[in-house]
């Protein structure tokens, strides 16, 4: 069993699998792909992302709003946790900073991080950070903030060791999108390799970053199988081996996700 620990179904090109959500679903069970986090970048479709996800007992959910989202509502420690009540809800974000595409917005950015951490905190779900551009201040304010007391995940890394093991040092777990899968992705690779084995996971991130031999297309949850395939290789372990490690760091990180078999 595999767990796309991060996509956004709600983004997903439908139109491929006759536009249903179950046809994308079952693509992935046929890789054995059997959990999905479907994570939220902003409030005003947040409603419409649960809604098209009810259905799906082993689909789960999180509530946040993306750094790199200039508009739309700001997000509040109250509305964070009385979203974050909803029972599909199992992880606050995604959040963090991005300063690539949101140079002139960091003080925004910073204080809808540290919003973010302060409703995890009173959840006690974990969170689901972004952070690009923007090494230093990530960390900082994530141990200013307390952040390790909630844990959660650097999803799709693209840092060096470093910052992996800083991160770690923090509660946090680190997830290997299709970057990793890139021919030039040498130091990501290095990472991947050195990593503690209960600390990693695998993620999608669709529909963006299609693995390799994807790349360039529109991602699905069914190739995040390529992801661990890959991380396995670099490893020198066993598919079957990293699919059972990643299953079990995300249950064991998601608390609140439950084990089931594809709807």
């Amino acid at each position: 069993m595999l767990v796309d620990s991060h996509c956004h179904l709600d983004r997903v090109d439908l139109a491929p699998f006759g536009g249903r959500l179950a046809k994308v679903l079952e693509a992935a069970a046929a890789n054995g792909v059997e959990h999905f986090l479907c994570v939220a970048i902003d409030l005003e479709n947040w409603h419409a992302m649960v809604s098209l996800v009810r259905e799906h007992a082993n689909v789960v959910v999180s509530v946040g709003v993306h750094p790199s989202a200039d508009a739309g509502r700001a997000p509040s420690v109250a509305e964070l946790v009385k979203l974050a009540r909803h029972p599909k809800v199992v992880a606050i974000g995604e959040t963090g900073l991005d300063y690539f595409h949101g140079k002139d917005s960091k003080e925004r950015q910073q204080g809808y991080f540290r919003t973010h951490i302060a409703a995890a905190r009173e959840t006690g779900k974990p969170l689901i950070i972004h952070t690009r551009d923007a090494r230093e201040d990530t960390l900082r304010i994530l141990a200013e903030e307390n952040a390790d007391s909630v844990g959660g995940v650097l999803h799709c890394f693209t840092e060096d060791w470093d910052m992996a093991k800083r991160a770690m040092d923090l509660n946090f777990y680190i997830s290997f999108s299709g970057i990793v899968t890139f021919r030039n992705a040498k130091s990501l690779q290095d990472v991947a390799r050195h990593m503690p084995a209960e600390r990693l996971l695998v993620e999608t991130d669709s529909p963006y970053l299609a693995p390799m031999p994807h790349r360039g297309k529109s991602n699905q949850p069914a190739w995040v199988r390529h992801v661990a395939e890959c991380v396995a290789k670099l490893r020198d372990e066993s598919f079957e081996q990293v699919a059972e490690t990643t299953t079990a760091n995300y249950f064991r990180l998601f608390g609140q996700a439950k084990v089931t078999t594809h709807a």
